[in-house]
């Protein structure tokens, strides 16, 4: 989580060793301890732990250190474009991403033990935003291998899945039963959190790479899953979540309670244009506080009452033109919720958001029963106050009330239609696949995204680039491979030096370099598939405290959130993202700061000739100098250097 103003105020203390431990008396002690321990430094490449993290698996700290001008592009190319290509090795949509993603990088980053998080989200946004604004494009691909593949569900999975295919030259058709592309980045984000023009250009990438689009086609009633197999090489299964799931209590069947889900989408399709006075969300994650905050934002019509107005109380349509009958007025909107604020799983920044907009919060209450009207309407959900006992939920006896609304919003969830496809279906309602993501006992047929496990849109980014691996594999006759224990994209030095023109040996270990090696520098080795470095491995006091570059956000009030469908999120400047990229710490990997040069007393360490250097290629240590007094590993700010391997 990131550091409350209250932290950022104390004093920061960057002491190796605490009062009372004594695992070294004397700084000298360990230096000359060291000189008989024959460990000297080896350079061992890790996850940063805002990789980990990353539901995408996206090489965080390569493009950050583009940004920050630590790895330089190929000459012509500009760095934002640099960027741009490495960030997109994972995720294709990064200027969607840089908006709604809740960044669950920017909790595990290492820097919050130094003041803040590193604003990722936001330098993302901005190279996104670039990227756009200068017209990039994905190349095509250099050759098609003749295989063809049909992806059912144009969302992120789907789109992400027909991405990573294209860029290994299989063909790809998406099979999409709605009228656009987008999935729930369309239909189940508000537009102005997505911005409709921002959503189709990262789309219009992808499409034209040559991939082909089957609109308002239902696999399993407009075409048969039969007809996919005999037509194509493999299948990928990327159905939403896109169904909402109703309160399971009694009353919910009527016709003015309404999941959040098909809510969002009547908002987004145009259909919903106002709500009731009074507006019910029970839930306390993302899709509830999307609703809330539309649904303050449409407001409610106050008529005459001498005009005649019949209006449907879900959806709110009116009669007449309401630009000229009526006043909009914002809702009453409350949230009632099980837990408490703190424990909602809902962005903690869009739950102050709704909050400031005028949205009511009530915790601790479970929604009992809608209580209906005479016409079979409800008019009031009934709550039950509870206490939380070891984890258990314990209803209060007798504390039932009422609350008043025109309309109930269930925000519990969604699921998924299986209509059609039944077969994929196990007893969770999802699809059971193994780690390639291939559908259990269906050879040929792989999944990904809310299917397999209901998250976040950047989790069903990182399911179709694994599932696309699986099915190259698939296509070229190849047995799946063991996924590795950290399965993300890593920064790699043998493309890097390959890039720099630097020959390689014909015959090397991939991932280790040694003293008769070439490949890397000595006694380097690669660890990125299995391990995560973490901040006790960090010479923090290396790094100043330095606040973080926030992204400006338009703040509203209760009166002036009404009507205002505007985008909140101001993107970085230029100058603004790469001060931000200068405060990641390279966590595992060198960024080239010269501390164990400067501070080897043998000079045993030094820099790799500037031919032959790159990025995780910068420095190296002569060992018939080296004493193995461990002052280079105790000054590297990343963690990059252990003692380990002997001489």
């Amino acid at each position: 989580m990131s550091t409350t103003p209250e932290q950022l105020s104390t004093d920061l203390s960057f002491r190796r060793y605490n009062e009372g431990e004594e695992k070294w008396k004397r700084w000298q002690d360990k230096i000359f301890e060291g000189d008989h321990s024959y460990k000297c430094p080896t350079y061992i490449q890790a996850v940063p732990p805002c990789q980990g993290s990353c539901p995408s698996g996206e090489d965080i700290r390569g493009w950050l250190n583009i940004v920050r001008g630590i790895e330089k592009p190929p000459a012509g190319v500009p760095w934002q474009e640099y960027a741009f290509r490495r960030m997109t090795d994972a995720n294709p949509f990064p200027s969607v991403m840089g908006r709604v993603c809740p960044a669950p990088c920017e909790s595990g980053c290492n820097r919050n033990q130094v003041e803040d998080f590193v604003g990722i989200n936001s330098i993302e946004h901005f190279i996104g935003e670039w990227a756009l604004e200068h017209g990039l494009a994905f190349p095509k691909p250099e050759r098609e291998t003749g295989k063809k593949v049909a992806i059912i569900g144009g969302g992120p999975a789907g789109l992400a899945c027909a991405y990573q295919l294209r860029r290994k030259g299989h063909a790809c058709t998406i099979f999409d039963s709605n009228e656009h592309l987008g999935g729930m980045m369309r239909y189940g984000i508000p537009g102005y959190r997505t911005p409709r023009d921002v959503l189709d250009g990262e789309i219009k990438r992808i499409i034209d790479m040559g991939v082909e689009v089957r609109l308002n086609t239902q696999v399993g009633k407009d075409v048969s899953l039969e007809d996919l197999r005999r037509d194509f090489d493999a299948v990928f299964v990327g159905l939403g979540a896109q169904s909402g799931s109703p309160l399971p209590i009694p009353g919910a069947e009527a016709s003015n309670c309404i999941d959040g889900t098909t809510f969002l989408r009547a908002f987004n399709d145009g259909r919903l244009k106002h709500v009731g006075k009074r507006v019910v969300v029970v839930g306390g994650g993302d899709t509830a506080m999307d609703v809330a905050a539309v649904a303050r934002r449409l407001g409610h019509i106050t008529r005459d009452p001498e005009e005649s107005a019949q209006k449907d109380p879900v959806l709110g349509q009116m009669e007449q033109d309401v630009a000229t009958a009526a006043q909009q007025e914002g809702a009453d909107v409350l949230i009632a919720y099980r837990r408490t604020v703190a424990e909602m799983p809902a962005t903690k920044h869009e739950v102050e958001a709704v909050t400031r907009e005028g949205v009511r919060i009530m915790t601790c209450v479970a929604p009992v029963s809608a209580v209906l009207g005479a016409d079979g309407r409800a008019v009031a959900l009934r709550v039950i106050k509870v206490d939380w006992v070891n984890k258990k939920m314990v209803p209060q006896a007798g504390s039932e009330f009422d609350i008043p609304c025109d309309v109930i919003v269930s925000a519990l969830g969604q699921t998924v239609d299986f209509t059609g496809l039944e077969e994929f279906k196990n007893n969770r309602g999802l699809v059971s696949a193994d780690k390639n993501y291939q559908v259990a006992n269906k050879p040929g047929v792989f999944t990904g995204g809310d299917i397999v496990r209901p998250h976040l849109l950047t989790t069903a980014i990182g399911h179709a680039w694994i599932a696309a691996e699986g099915i190259d594999r698939h296509l070229r006759g190849e047995e799946l491979e063991k996924r590795p224990k950290i399965d993300v994209h890593y920064f790699d030095l043998e493309r890097k030096m390959i890039e720099k023109g630097l020959k390689l040996e014909e015959t090397h270990e991939p991932l280790r370099g040694t003293d008769a090696s070439s490949v890397a520098v000595h006694n380097y080795e690669n660890r990125s598939d299995r391990y995560v470095v973490t901040h006790e491995e960090l010479f923090l006091g290396h790094f100043l405290h330095t606040p973080r570059n926030v992204r400006e956000i338009v703040h509203l009030d209760e009166k002036s959130a009404v009507g205002n469908f505007e985008e909140r999120i101001v993107a970085l400047t230029e100058a603004q993202a790469q001060a931000e990229a200068t405060r990641c710490m390279s966590c595992g990997q060198c960024f080239e700061c010269d501390n164990c040069i400067v501070y080897c007393p043998q000079t045993a360490v030094k820099k790799v000739p500037k031919a032959q250097a790159t990025t995780g290629r910068y420095v190296y240590t002569e060992y018939d100098r080296c004493i193995g007094c461990h002052i280079c590993m105790d000054v590297c700010p990343t963690g990059y250097i252990k003692m380990g391997l002997e001489v």
